[in-house]
C-alpha cells in the first residue's frame, strides 16, 4: 500500500495503556509509561505479532540490522514525541539520522521510527514522532547513583573502571567518525544501566538529539554568543565545558568538550554528582565559576577509598583548557591501564 500503518496512530488516542501504536509495518501494545520530559513520553511496549508461531521470522525482525538487538520477550521501549512547529521537526529528523550514523554496544540503538502528520487542534501539535529502541529496565546511572547514595553504597574501583571504560567505547566510536561526531550531553542521566549477576553493570549511552559534528570554527563574537546559547539549552550545566559558558571570539570547538563531561562523569560514577554542584549549595557559590576555575572537591566516598590515581585521572580529564584536554584515544589507553592496575 501506499502509506504506512502509522498515520492510524492520530485517528484515536493510541498511548492509553493497553492501546496500541504502529510504527510502520509493525503493532505494539502500550504495557505502561516508563517517563516523560518536555513534549516526549516514553512507554514500554510489546510487540503484536499476528501469527505467534511465526514471531522469530515476522515483525521486527525482519527490519532491524542487528538481530542482538532483538527482545527476547517481544518488549521495547518507544518514545513519542508531540511537534509543534516546523524547529522541532527539524530537530527530531536530525536525532532521527544522527542515530542512524552508529553502531555500537554502548550507544542505544533506533531500532525504527515514524513521523506522522495529525490535525492541529488550538495550541496544539501538528505532528507526531515514534522511536523506537531497546528496553532497559535497569535506569539510568543517575538513577543508580540516587538509590546507592541512599543506602551509602558507592561503586566498586574495578566497577567504575569497567563502566567508565565502555562509556568511553562507545564515545570513542563517535568521535572516530569521519567527521568527528560530539555527544554535546554526557551525564548519568544519559547513560542506560544493565546488570547481570556475575557482571559489571553494562553502560549504554543514549539521547542523541544533541548531537553533532565536533569541530566548529568560531571567528565572531556573534558566533561565540550564538554557541553559547546553543549549549544554554542542549548541555546541562553540571557537565558543561568551560568553552561552552564562555566562548572566545576566535576559537576551534572540538570533541574535547565531550571529554571534560566524560571526566564529570567519572567523578559522579564514583561519588553520585558533578563535581561542581557544591558551588549550587554554598552562599555566593557560582557554578560557572567553580568550572572555569576546574575548583574540585573530593568526598570522603568509601572505605577503602578510591585510589589517588583514580582522582588523578578526572583532574586530567578536567583541564580548563581544551587545547590540553586529553583526546578520547588517550583516555582509553590510559584507563586501560589503570583497569590492570586496579582490577581484581
Amino acid at each position: 500500500m501506499g502509506c504506512t500503518f502509522s498515520g492510524l496512530n492520530a485517528l484515536y488516542d493510541s498511548t492509553n495503556v493497553g492501546g496500541h501504536v504502529w510504527i510502520n509495518e509493525n503493532r505494539f501494545k502500550i504495557v505502561k509509561q516508563l517517563g516523560e520530559g518536555g513534549f516526549a513520553y516514553v512507554y514500554l511496549v510489546k510487540e503484536a505479532i499476528p501469527d505467534s508461531s511465526s514471531a522469530s521470522a515476522g515483525g521486527l525482525a525482519n527490519k532491524v540490522k542487528d538481530p542482538s538487538h532483538l527482545s527476547d520477550d517481544g518488549t521495547y521501549a518507544m518514545k513519542k514525541v508531540l511537534i509543534q512547529s516546523n524547529e522541532q521537526l527539524e530537530l527530531v529528523r536530525e536525532e532521527i539520522r544522527v542515530s542512524s550514523l552508529f553502531n555500537h554496544r554502548n550507544l542505544l540503538p533506533l531500532l525504527d521510527h515514524a513521523i506522522i502528520s495529525v490535525k492541529p487542534t488550538q495550541g496544539s501539535w501538528n505532528h507526531e514522532a515514534y522511536l523506537l529502541f531497546p528496553v532497559h529496565l535497569d535506569g539510568t546511572l543517575l538513577d543508580n547513583s540516587k538509590a546507592m547514595s541512599a543506602k551509602n553504597e558507592f561503586f566498586s574501583t574495578s566497577d567504575v573502571l569497567q563502566i567508565f571504560r565502555q562509556l568511553c567505547a562507545g564515545l570513542q566510536h563517535m568521535h572516530n567518525l569521519q567527521p568527528p561526531y560530539a555527544h554535546n550531553d554526557v551525564k548519568p542521566g544519559n547513560v542506560l544501566i544493565t546488570r547481570k549477576k556475575g557482571e559489571s553493570p553494562l553502560p549504554i549511552l543514549m539521547d542523541f538529539g544533541s548531537a553533532r559534528p565536533a569541530r566548529k570554527q568560531i571567528r565572531s563574537r556573534s558566533e561565540a554568543l550564538q554557541l553559547q546559547e546553543w549549549a544554554s539549552e542542549h548541555c546541562a550545566a553540571p557537565f558543561r565545558a568551560p568553552e561552552l559558558w564562555d566562548c572566545p571570539s576566535h576559537a576551534d570547538i572540538d570533541e574535547r568538550t565531550d571529554i571534560w563531561s566524560l571526566g564529570c562523569t567519572l567523578y559522579a560514577i564514583m561519588y553520585g554528582v558533578s563535581p561542581f554542584e557544591y558551588a549550587l549549595g554554598e552562599s555566593g557559590g557560582s557554578l560557572q565559576l567553580a568550572i572555569a576555575n576546574a575548583q574540585i572537591k573530593w568526598p570522603a566516598g568509601p572505605k577503602p577509598q578510591y585510589p589517588e590515581a583514580l582522582h588523578q585521572f578526572v583532574t586530567w580529564m578536567l583541564q580548563p583548557q581544551a587545547t590540553v584536554r586529553p583526546c578520547i584515544d588517550d583516555i582509553v589507553y590510559h584507563v586501560d591501564k589503570l583497569i590492570s592496575k586496579f582490577s581484581q
